[in-house]
């Protein structure tokens, strides 16, 4: 019985993720560079004896940086601060009686390794989840998603040492 809840817990977990990534590349998908667009296709005129240069010209290629920079390495050390605190909160409500209320992480409940490695688990998966949207050029959800985790964590340390 127990392996059953095991595997509805991450079989909800994969559907949850797969939800997730999809809803985030139709959202990106959508973006359009004003700078593409060509002026003849949008208002057909005939063509300036000198040409206007734009004061502000647009770059077409986003800023490149490392993904070990100083915000990457800032936010990935909220976020394992955060993932340890929640650890530590959750640890001592558990063996004060408390119960897990997060279904992905209450297979690993019942002892403090288990615990730790999801916790471990969750603050690596965040750091590769980050490294595959730079390595596909959305530098914008690299950096969103170290910020939803320590925002989830920071909710979760809150309602965990308000609910003792």
């Amino acid at each position: 019985m127990q392996t059953s809840r095991v595997g509805e817990t991450l079989k909800f977990g994969a559907v949850t993720l797969l939800f997730l990534l999809a809803g985030t590349a139709v959202a990106v998908s959508q973006e359009v560079s004003m700078a593409l667009l060509q002026p003849a296709l949008v208002h057909p005129t005939p063509a300036p004896a000198v040409k206007a240069l734009p004061s502000n010209p647009v770059r077409l290629v986003p800023e490149e940086h490392k993904f070990w920079d100083k915000e990457n390495t800032a936010l990935f050390a909220t976020v394992a601060a955060f993932s340890a605190a929640d650890f530590a909160v959750t640890r001592d409500n558990l063996n004060h009686g408390g119960r897990e209320l997060n279904p992905l992480t209450r297979p690993f409940a019942g002892s403090t390794a288990g615990l730790a490695a999801n916790f471990a688990g969750e603050t690596a998966g965040v750091i590769g989840v980050s490294y595959l949207f730079h390595k596909t050029g959305h530098h914008k959800l690299e950096r969103l998603t170290p910020l939803l985790n320590a925002g989830v964590s920071a909710f979760a340390v809150t309602y965990g040492l308000t609910h003792r």
